[in-house]
């Protein structure tokens, strides 16, 4: 599928977002199977064995029942299409070669570029499919494009149904089909600022993350992550991230080598062994004292990702302490004492000194006192709908780890394309049953220089005849534009301590442009 279902589909349908209240409960129907919001489908899903009945009835039950090795056969009446069973997930199997080759890197602007490539989305039916046709579930669910791009896709051979072509978009979904779709695929540059190994022993692996690149795949980001840089350019695989950093924060990220190594680390982390210490720098003069914030923190969105301080927010505990001041902003240490999602940030806000260049916490889209003392003149429909609203204009929706596809329809703008130009364009998609083969691929994953760029990189490359990105044309943002001045400084547990260097912009002699 074209961009993975969340569990923002039912309130998307009704053109609108949901409730704080309706997201906390959905992200416990989250925790239970489906992707969360920005995060890949699967390549594959367990076999079913979790107490759900099969279309068959008792079929599974009567196959259980001839005993371990011999399962029963399934034969459909004639003319019935047969479902395959579901293949079982390789619990720990992480990204590989095969994955890391599918696209090259170049440099371009002081930014890491990812030539587009073709990548498949694979999903087994989800229950509420089964019975559908894959017209109702392309029309209702994956609306981000029109229903003429899905036919132009058949015709063009990118649609699979148990690995055998779809045919005609009217066939009706049974439990356990698997549906892949190919599609060609863009993501946003990131900064070309190297990725540091600060450490590296048999347990763990420690690098000084940029600001601007996702740890791990999420929305548009594949190549351009931590995850993929990390295995393609430093031959480092099948890592497990031990804390989170948002995309936007630089510093200290640390991976675990095995899972046993991992979840070692988070039980220290559970129970509240690792320090951790941030520095920052924000708006105007913070006080010169120790500053404690312990305001509950609430999830407005976490398709958007924007948080508030709410009372019926999850309880937080921020320690801060000024370590320098310049005349108009101060560099200040952060002690965050639970780990909840952006929270220096909200904390920050909170107490009117958001961070200097924070995209979402330091707007004017929370009112004239821009959230200080969770003052909000808004509903959370309507600073949502602003705070998107702003970024489409500056065409800096990847800053909320969105693309326009992500959207519910109210918060959708027209896009630059729009739908009656993309309908146009499947039209006229020759029709042909012939599946389309990716560009070949490099034998070596590589980091191209401006000078070895080939032709077929940025405007140059042979647009796709189905891809709407291949026809736009985006204003690369600065590099400056991707730093925001909130770095992970230190992180020490029992046994361990890493630290990386203070950022040029915390230094005492920066000065603001």
């Amino acid at each position: 599928m074209a961009e993975t279902l969340s569990v923002e589909a039912e309130a998307a349908a009704a053109g609108r977002l949901r409730t704080p209240a309706e997201q906390n409960r959905a992200a416990g129907e989250d925790a239970r199977g489906d992707p969360l919001p920005g995060q890949e489908a699967p390549a594959v899903v367990p076999a079913p064995g979790n107490g759900e009945q099969t279309p068959e009835g008792g079929e599974q039950a009567s196959a259980a029942a001839l005993g371990p090795g011999k399962r029963k056969k399934r034969r459909g009446a004639a003319g019935e299409r047969v479902v395959p069973p579901p293949k079982k997930r390789r619990t720990g199997v992480s990204f590989s070669d095969e994955h890391f080759a599918e696209t090259s890197y170049y440099l371009e602007g002081g930014l890491r570029k990812v030539q587009p490539y073709y990548f498949d989305f694979r999903t087994y039916c989800k229950g509420r499919w089964v019975g559908r046709s894959l017209r109702h579930v392309f029309s209702t669910e994956f609306r981000a494009q029109p229903l003429a791009y899905y036919e132009a896709a058949l015709r063009a051979g990118r649609l699979h149904l148990n690995e055998e072509p779809v045919r005609d978009l009217s066939i009706v979904l049974k439990d356990n089909d698997f549906l892949r779709n190919t599609v060609h695929r863009h993501e946003p540059p990131v900064t070309a600022e190297p990725i540091r190994l600060l450490a590296e022993n048999e347990e763990m692996v420690v690098v000084d993350k940029p600001s601007s690149i996702p740890v791990h795949p999420c929305g548009r980001f594949r190549h351009n992550t931590v995850i993929f840089i990390l295995g393609k350019e430093h031959q480092l695989k099948e890592l497990h991230p031990l804390h989170r950093l948002d995309r936007l924060t630089s510093g200290v990220l640390m991976f675990a080598k095995t899972a046993a190594v991992s979840e070692r680390i988070h039980e220290q982390v559970r129970d509240r062994q690792l320090e951790k210490e941030y520095v920052c720098r924000v708006e105007g003069e913070f006080p010169a004292e120790e500053v404690t914030c312990k305001e509950p923190i609430l999830v407005v969105s976490y398709k958007v990702g924007v948080c508030r301080v709410d009372p019926q927010g999850k309880p937080c505990e921020t320690v801060f302490q000024r370590l320098s001041y310049n005349g108009h902003s101060s560099v200040v240490r952060c002690r965050p004492l639970t780990g909840r999602t952006h929270q220096i940030r909200v904390h920050l806000q909170f107490l009117g000194h958001p961070i200097l260049n924070d995209p979402i916490y330091n707007s004017d889209i929370w009112g004239p006192s821009r959230g200080r003392g969770g003052h909000i003149p808004k509903t959370d429909e309507e600073l949502l709908r602003d705070l998107v609203a702003e970024h489409q204009a500056k065409q800096s929706l990847d800053v909320l780890d969105l693309c326009e596809s992500d959207l519910p329809t109210a918060l959708t703008a027209s896009s630059e394309l729009g739908k009656e130009s993309m309908q146009k364009l499947a039209t006229a998609a020759p029709k042909t049953d012939q599946v389309v083969v990716a560009a070949p691929q490099d034998p070596e994953p590589r980091v191209w220089t401006p000078e070895e760029v080939p032709a077929t990189n940025g405007a140059d490359q042979v647009p796709d005849p189905l891809c709407a990105e291949c026809r736009l044309r985006h204003q690369d943002p600065s590099p400056r534009e991707l730093v925001m001045f909130l770095h992970a400084l230190r992180y020490k547990g029992p046994g361990f301590e890493y630290s990386s260097p203070m950022p040029a912009w915390a230094q005492d002699d920066w000065q603001e442009d």
